[in-house]
């Protein structure tokens, strides 16, 4: 059935369907809300504020979130420890009402064209920021390149539908094993649409203040660090001097 097919259906039948879904081509569940079809269609257009609902700013005043994870799965909102769908329920309500969660891209299916995205997407889209933030502090750098390269790969196969490639399920485990070390608490602040990290800690986090100091941290004698930058541009100086540059 046509979209037109649908609606004269549900008229027929007395099915009773939101106005914007006669405008628009909105799937909803839990995760977040899609939104195609009338002006969406052109990608040249800005799409205009009756096809949103769930970032609909009411208030005008930023606030400050705090998201705790355990094993890389969110469990606690400001200190509240809760089931996970009722906890995505909450940040879908707490950051899009700040206006943040919107998504609107160019993307190519695999079907062999480009197509207009627009989603809602705020509790996703806050976890996730939450969560990278979390892998930044926890992994090593091998590990955080790594974990990109296994993030993107895992997404292109579900994208595509290969969700019983044995690959995919290879890749999900590398991740379950990853993800056992990013449990810690993200805090955060939304305001008018924007979305910014304030702080994280963590037990797992290999940060070392007394390291990473400005004013008392690990600096090397003047004879360590020459020899360390003299190692570590080895490659360059060489490839240099054969060229003649």
């Amino acid at each position: 059935m046509t979209r037109e097919d649908e609606i004269k259906y549900a008229k027929e039948k007395g099915i009773p369907i939101k106005v914007e879904s006669s405008k628009y081509s909105i799937d909803e569940n839990l995760w977040g809300r899609s939104i195609e079809g009338d002006i969406i269609s052109d990608p040249s257009v800005e799409v205009t504020e009756d096809a949103f609902e769930w970032t609909k700013q009411i208030a005008n005043n930023k606030e400050i979130i705090s998201i705790e994870f355990s094993n890389g799965v969110p469990t606690a909102v400001d200190g509240e420890q809760m089931e996970l769908h009722k906890l995505i329920g909450l940040l879908n309500l707490k950051f899009g009402n700040h206006g943040f969660g919107r998504v609107e891209h160019i993307e190519n299916r695999v079907v062999g064209f480009k197509s207009r995205e627009v989603y809602e997407v705020p509790a996703a889209l806050g976890l996730i920021y939450s969560h990278i933030d979390l892998e930044k502090t926890i992994y090593t750098p091998t590990e955080l390149r790594f974990k990109k390269y296994v993030d993107q790969l895992w997404s292109d196969l579900v994208y595509q539908g290969l969700w019983f490639e044995p690959l995919r399920e290879t890749l999900h485990k590398i991740a379950d094993e990853m993800n056992k070390w990013i449990a810690g608490e993200v805090r955060v602040e939304v305001n008018n649409g924007s979305f910014r990290i304030l702080g994280r800690k963590s037990d797992y986090s290999p940060y070392s203040e007394k390291l990473a100091s400005y004013n008392k941290g690990w600096y090397p004698s003047d004879e360590m660090a020459r020899g360390f930058i003299e190692i570590w541009g080895m490659h360059s100086l060489i490839a240099r001097r054969v060229r003649g540059l």
